[in-house]
């Protein structure tokens, strides 16, 4: 009996210790989160330079697509596109001189997937502005899209355009006619979706050899385990097995592949370099920008994962020496992700250097 009791003692110490451990370690990592000093929710887009300083001449119109799905197949879990995709790609077009339409396959208001966490200035802008506003209440049905009228087309990622993109012939249809006009067409994260089962004149697969970027399997897999079993395919699988070059970036980092009028990009931290790349192609050079805190971050992650702790430490230094932001959040997302994968020591990692930003900044505005 006293030997029962003496090992229920050790279990219920040894759990206290765990207990403590964890409430003092997420007192820790809520540390190191910055403190926002102004409510960006109220951003404008009135108010934002980059939007509204030395604007170029109209260029013509981009076209952005957007499912109309909210449910995913028949999981009953909520679903549409992702607000952050289409808002910071919208305002790299208006800045450089292009007006934008929004489409989806059905038309009219389509769901939209809002996470905080993720919300930047851009994306509030987006919201209260009453032209996007307008155009989303209102998105144009794809069967009544003329091609001829664009000078690119964008289709927006978000889970639900693995449902309602793939099959959808208008979809295929403008693609094919962006394709016979070498006009640009670019997509991102599940927007990619819109590739598939496309035949080109000659009999071939439209994505036969092509370059290309997507939501990779480790990402999907990764928040959704059962995704296999979700969804119609996982998009990295059916890419690839209709012709295309994949090329899987590092997963949740900015990744994006050119390959001549075809622009593609892994996920939402792509937006940024494939927006102001389909500019580029289209035949204009990017207006100037500055880079965000998140996009900096994403920088910096790149360095860790291809060169270390120590020179993503110097990279840290010297864009907060350049008054540069850098967002301590997405450092800590990484930290959850590597305990989802296990990798313990990068958890550590991500939590230095997450602490490491905080010290540079403090010291740099002491």
């Amino acid at each position: 009996m006293f030997k029962k009791y003496k090992i229920l003692k050790w279990l219920l110490t040894g759990l206290g210790f765990i207990i403590v451990f964890i409430i003092a370690l997420g007192f820790y990592i809520a540390s190191l989160l910055p403190q926002e000093s102004t409510n960006i929710s109220n951003s404008n887009a009135s108010d934002i330079a980059y939007i509204n300083d030395a604007m170029p001449s109209y260029r013509g119109k981009i076209l952005a697509v957007v499912t109309s799905t909210d449910t995913m197949g028949l999981s009953g879990k909520a679903t549409g596109f992702e607000l952050t995709e289409l808002a910071r790609a919208y305002y790299v077009f208006k800045a450089n001189g292009f007006d934008v339409d929004v489409a989806s396959p059905l038309g009219g208001k389509p769901p939209m997937v809002l996470d905080d966490d993720d919300m930047g200035v851009f994306d509030y802008a987006f919201l209260n502005d009453s032209i996007p506003r307008r155009k989303l209440k209102h998105t144009i049905a794809l069967q009544k899209v003329k091609s001829e009228r664009y000078e690119a087309v964008y289709f927006v990622g978000g889970k639900g355009a693995m449902f309602d993109f793939p099959n959808n012939k208008h979809i295929q249809t403008l693609i094919q006619d962006f394709h016979k006009s070498n006009k640009v067409i670019g997509a991102v994260c599940h927007g990619p979706a819109a590739l598939v089962n496309i035949t080109l004149d000659n009999g071939e697969s439209f994505l036969k050899n092509k370059q290309v970027s997507g939501f990779t399997n480790k990402e999907e897999l990764l928040l959704i385990p059962d995704a296999k079993s979700i969804f119609p395919f996982l998009l990295q699988d059916k890419l690839t097995e209709q012709g295309a070059q994949f090329n899987e970036g590092i997963t949740y980092l900015e990744k994006i592949s050119h390959d001549n009028n075809l622009i593609t990009g892994q996920n939402p931290w792509s937006v940024w370099a494939l927006a102001e790349a389909m500019v580029k192609q289209i035949g204009y050079t990017p207006k100037a920008r500055t880079i965000t805190a998140e996009e900096n971050a994403v920088k910096i992650l790149y360095t860790y994962e291809t060169q270390g702790i120590n020179k993503a430490k110097a990279l840290i230094k010297e864009r907060i020496q350049k008054k540069q932001n850098i967002s301590r959040s997405l450092f800590i997302d990484h930290s959850a992700i590597a305990v989802l994968t296990g990798k313990l020591n990068k958890f550590y990692d991500m939590l230095r250097l997450a602490a490491y930003t905080k010290e540079i900044e403090e010291h740099h505005t002491a």
